[in-house]
């Protein structure tokens, strides 16, 4: 996506050896290679590299005052929300922490008045225990007893790349069935997609990132509506 250079990306593979995430800090050649891409990448969203990156900072003048004036931070006794500009990717999340903590929301989802505390979109609590590292045995198991899967990644997201979704499906030695080509949507190419056996389809999302219904709602229906009626995308 022109985020570094050609130069970076070819001694980031020649001193790294396709290790980029547990850095041996004596590899002082691939250490100073991910140092400079780090301050490369410092400035982009990286679960949309085609929208701003915003510092959630509470200093920063939040655009909608009269929703702040309808709810109020004090209504929020153990919230950790911070007043974002509504450019923001992320005001969408600021946006639901007031809507389901409001009251009438709570009375129309028939939460009982003190059965929970606040609702929080990412709980981050670390007494949680992540045991499971790879989903790829899941994967195999579920295509081996012939379950249709769509598995679809945006093209734009650099939390989760593409590029890491190929590379586990590849890993289960498929045939492939129907090759690359692009697949539209209001007559524009809206992805790409590709058709395995074990009726397992990949697409990408063209311009959507990380949460690629989000991005390219109207593109991911039609791509959603013609998998589950089993049609080609």
């Amino acid at each position: 996506m022109a985020l570094i250079s050609d130069e970076l990306y070819e001694s980031l593979q020649k001193n790294c050896k396709g290790n980029y995430i547990n850095v041996d800090p004596e590899n002082i050649l691939c250490y100073r290679d991910m140092e400079s891409f780090n301050k490369l990448v410092s400035g982009i969203f990286e679960y949309n590299i085609l929208e701003p990156w915003c510092e959630k900072d509470e200093n920063q003048p939040p655009l909608r005052r009269s929703l702040i004036e309808k709810f109020p931070r004090k209504n929020f006794l153990k919230t950790d929300l911070k007043l974002l500009v509504v450019t923001c990717p992320t005001y969408t999340d600021f946006l639901s922490d007031y809507w389901t903590n409001d009251d009438n929301v709570r009375t129309a989802l028939h939460i009982h008045k003190g059965s929970i505390g606040t609702w929080i979109k990412c709980h981050r609590d670390r007494r949680f225990k992540y045991d499971i590292s790879s989903s790829v045995e899941y994967h195999a198991n579920l295509s081996r007893k012939g379950y249709r899967s769509l598995i679809y990644s945006g093209d734009h997201d650099m939390v989760f790349p593409f590029l890491g979704t190929q590379e586990w499906m590849r890993s289960l030695n498929y045939s492939i069935v129907d090759d690359w080509r692009p697949w539209n949507s209001n007559g524009q190419v809206a992805g790409y997609t590709r058709t395995y056996s074990n009726q397992m389809t990949f697409a990408t999302v063209k311009g959507a990132g990380h949460i690629a219904p989000t991005h390219k709602p109207k593109e991911c229906f039609d791509m959603f509506s013609r998998w589950i009626s089993k049609k080609a995308l």
